[in-house]
């Protein structure tokens, strides 16, 4: 994970919902999608996709004990995209922006 803000152009309002986005995916990242002035915003649309998809595999792996350890990963990813730092999820960072989802 990059220790750098991303850019100077990020509010604390997108902080905010980036974090959120991981803390309670996948049910904050759907929601995200919903809001016209949220889902157009460059860091919340990166952070959003990827804690979708992050928040997709907590679910499907909660029924084994790797369930708890993927969420710790969220709480963790969350804190970093509260700090405004750039969030590099192995394989699904790539494969976010290889879909053109961010």
């Amino acid at each position: 994970m990059s220790q750098e803000p991303m850019s100077p152009e990020i509010t604390s309002d997108d902080k905010l919902w980036a974090m959120l986005s991981y803390v309670f995916s996948p049910l904050i990242p759907i929601i995200l999608m919903l809001m016209e002035d949220k889902k157009n915003r460059p860091f919340i649309k990166a952070n959003n996709a990827q804690a979708l998809v992050l928040g997709i595999v907590t679910v499907i792996t909660s029924t084994f004990c790797v369930g708890i350890l993927v969420w710790f990963y969220q709480l963790y990813c969350g804190y970093q995209a509260y700090q405004g730092q750039e969030v590099k999820i192995p394989i699904v960072s790539d494969f976010i922006k290889n879909q053109g989802w961010a």
